[in-house]
């Protein structure tokens, strides 16, 4: 992750406001997928990029995928439409039943899982869509021990007191937003209050704090997912195991994770700013990644496959006076990198993941 200057980041961000509609779409288009598919790959989920593109913008599911997968990526983006929804109504104070009615929304219906206990004997219970959990639930740290969230018996008054203290830390102003969105990113995720969704909730939960309060959303990216938990990990140490304790750390208490979600958000807001402003032909962006081409042949090709998307190879020569050679070349770099595929459909067209 870029190590940048929070202020500066907000600063950069500030100066290039108000941006042009057109600006707000493409950055729209491009937080719509990076954060469902990163949220939701974090979890498990087993589509890629290219996928969750199609599906998001297009409706569409390419290849192989599994139903549970996509339903849950669809639903994913409805959760993400009504947090943004919410979070423009600043008038409205934060509700237990607003984040209840988000973890519904995500998880869709009540489910069962299925475990088979120690010795083969096998055990069942429902996960239940906006319900707070009826069973304990902990986790396995990757250093082996394991981790109590709160209890069932304690959910309720924990995230009573976790709503009134955002409402009125909000209006107090002694916390920045960001302070305000990783303090309470953590204190919810101590509480863990639902059986299965508590991260993407978490993660939809910050962005609508950072929304309230006019800053950018940012993605918490699966591929530095350790970094992520390992920052959790480190401020659990700092805290202590007593859920409760967690559930009312304050700003002092949580240093580890509020250094990681600093860096995170100013990296986020300067990718933001380099996105908007920067105007050069061979930059293009993949899942939150700036992809400077060497060769501005990437980009020839890349544009005439946007163009038009059934091109052929031969059309490609014709319109970039490039060889045919060196656009198989290239074309092989593009989709090994996962950036551009071939659709299998008559005709055959390209489908581009990288934007611009």
């Amino acid at each position: 992750m870029r190590k940048t200057n929070l202020n500066k980041a907000i600063d950069a961000w500030q100066a290039l406001q108000p941006l042009s509609e057109k600006d707000r779409e493409r950055l729209s288009r491009r937080f719509t997928v990076d954060f469902n598919y990163n949220s939701n790959h974090i979890e498990g989920n087993t589509l890629t990029y290219g996928q969750t593109e199609i599906l998001l913008l297009f409706g569409k599911v390419i290849g192989e995928a599994d139903v549970r997968d996509v339903e849950e990526m669809t639903a994913s983006n409805v959760g993400l439409k009504m947090m943004s929804e919410e979070a423009s109504m600043r008038e409205i104070p934060l509700t237990q039943n607003f984040i209840r009615n988000l973890h519904r929304t995500l998880l869709r219906e009540d489910y069962i899982v299925y475990h088979t206990l120690p010795g083969g004997v096998q055990t069942s219970y429902v996960v239940h869509a906006g319900q707070y959990k009826t069973r304990p639930n902990s986790v396995i740290t990757r250093y082996g021990d394991r981790f109590e969230y709160a209890s069932p018996e304690e959910t309720p008054g924990l995230m009573a007191d976790l709503i009134d203290w955002y409402n009125m830390a909000e209006q107090e102003g002694r916390l920045s937003p960001v302070e305000l969105a990783a303090l309470f990113h953590y204190r919810y995720i101590r509480i863990h209050p639902f059986e299965d969704g508590n991260g993407r909730i978490a993660r939809l939960m910050v962005n609508y704090i950072l929304a309230r309060h006019d800053y950018p959303m940012i993605v918490v990216r699966s591929r530095s997912k350790s970094e992520y938990l390992e920052a959790l990990h480190q401020t659990d140490l700092e805290v202590g195991p007593v859920p409760a304790d967690g559930a009312h750390a304050d700003i002092s208490d949580i240093k580890p994770f509020m250094k990681y979600f600093s860096g995170l958000v100013a990296s986020e807001i300067y990718n933001d700013v380099l996105f908007v402003s920067e105007h050069d032909d061979n930059t293009w962006w993949y899942d939150g990644e700036r992809i400077k081409f060497r060769t501005g042949n990437y980009s020839k090709i890349l544009n005439a496959m946007l163009s038009r998307p059934t091109m052929t190879i031969e059309e490609m020569k014709e319109l970039t006076g490039i060889s045919i050679a060196a656009i198989q070349k290239l074309l092989k770099n593009l989709i090994k990198q996962k950036y551009v595929e071939r659709a299998a459909s008559i005709p055959s067209s390209w489908r581009v993941f990288l934007s611009k």
